[in-house]
């Protein structure tokens, strides 16, 4: 079966065909990082409008890529949630009446869900049951996986997810967004030690997080500064900040992969790129899988390949379009008919 997948439900339009035989055929990715600069993050209806000129052209241009027609998919998978509920409704309504014109099943994948199942598109692949540790700018969560379908969180973010607390540190050191990344680039310029910011929670029993005081022990170190702050104090405290992130994720790694006797975690999430996490997460001691470094932030390949997974296991959606802004994955079912 081929499947058409259609990310849409934040500020990257993503498009890719997956093909249960022959793997990835084709995928587009469009991000609207260039337009939210402007505003210093996502405006949600700039997002929905966008998603709305981008999404057909990349469609047709996925097809052109893998050299098929419409007639050769077997089903459609769009992203139904969590996410900006205008977003989705964009990728939801054109998924859902392109397989209806088709004639083809169409089913509404959660977006996590698909992040967490990413790393099955590469080589070497884990096999269930794993640990997966979900680390994005709206998510942090470890969550056990017993098989498609089957998720029990384990702990999750109390407040700020990892990657938002990236994002909002990054811009009270005056980084361009998006600031994830500048601040891991600046980072790497920084001189350990200087700073010694919290390990949040990590002196309790638990697998929680929390990382808003993470985020008010940068701001204060950032104040009492003031305007004296040099590009070497940014790059410091740049550094001492992603590496007391990193600990923290270590350290509830650790304890997840304990309490479950697991020897093996996936990483998935858009702050799976971050070089320094992933070079902490090696010297646990279990197999660690991460997805291609091109599927770590949203796309359309990870939204075909849950969308396969499903479909194929005989799961449908009626007509009508749900989209879900909220949708914890504890409420996900083994894929169903």
């Amino acid at each position: 079966m081929i499947v058409l997948g259609i990310e849409t439900s934040c500020d990257e339009t993503g498009i890719a065909l997956y093909d249960t035989a022959r793997g990835l055929l084709a995928d587009t990715l469009y991000s609207q990082v260039a337009m939210h600069a402007e505003y210093g993050g996502v405006v949600p209806e700039l997002a929905s409008r966008d998603h709305i000129r981008k999404t057909t052209p990349l469609i047709q241009e996925t097809f052109a890529r893998a050299g098929i027609g419409f007639r050769d998919i077997g089903g459609v998978a769009y992203t139904a949630g969590p996410g900006l509920i205008g977003a989705l409704m964009v990728g939801a309504a054109i998924g859902r009446a392109l397989a209806w014109s088709l004639g083809v099943p169409a089913v509404g994948i959660h977006h996590m869900e698909a992040h967490l199942l990413a790393p099955l598109l590469a080589e070497p692949r884990p096999k269930f049951p794993f640990i997966a540790l979900l680390v994005s700018g709206g998510h942090t969560q470890l969550v056990a996986v017993d098989g498609v379908g089957r998720y029990r969180t384990l702990g999750e973010s109390i407040d700020d997810a990892a990657g938002e607390a990236f994002d909002k540190t990054a811009k009270l050191l005056g980084l361009p967004y998006p600031g994830g990344p500048a601040l891991a680039a600046l980072a790497q310029a920084g001189t350990p030690g200087r700073f010694q910011f919290p390990r949040p929670m990590t002196d309790r029993p638990g697998l929680d997080f929390s990382f808003s005081g993470l985020k008010t022990a940068a701001l204060t170190a950032i104040r009492a500064l003031g305007s004296e702050a040099s590009p070497a104090d940014k790059a410091d405290i740049a550094c001492a900040f992603e590496a007391a992130v990193v600990d923290t994720l270590i350290i509830k790694c650790r304890r997840a992969l304990e309490a479950t006797a697991s020897t093996q975690l996936v990483m998935a999430g858009g702050v799976a790129a971050n070089q320094r996490l992933r070079a902490a997460l090696a010297a646990l001691d279990a197999s660690v899988f991460y997805p291609p470094p091109q599927l770590c932030t949203d796309n359309g390949a990870m939204i075909a390949f849950a969308g396969a997974q499903r479909l194929t296991a005989g799961q449908r959606e009626p007509l009508a379009i749900s989209t879900r802004a909220r949708w914890p994955m504890d409420e996900l079912g083994i894929p169903h008919g």
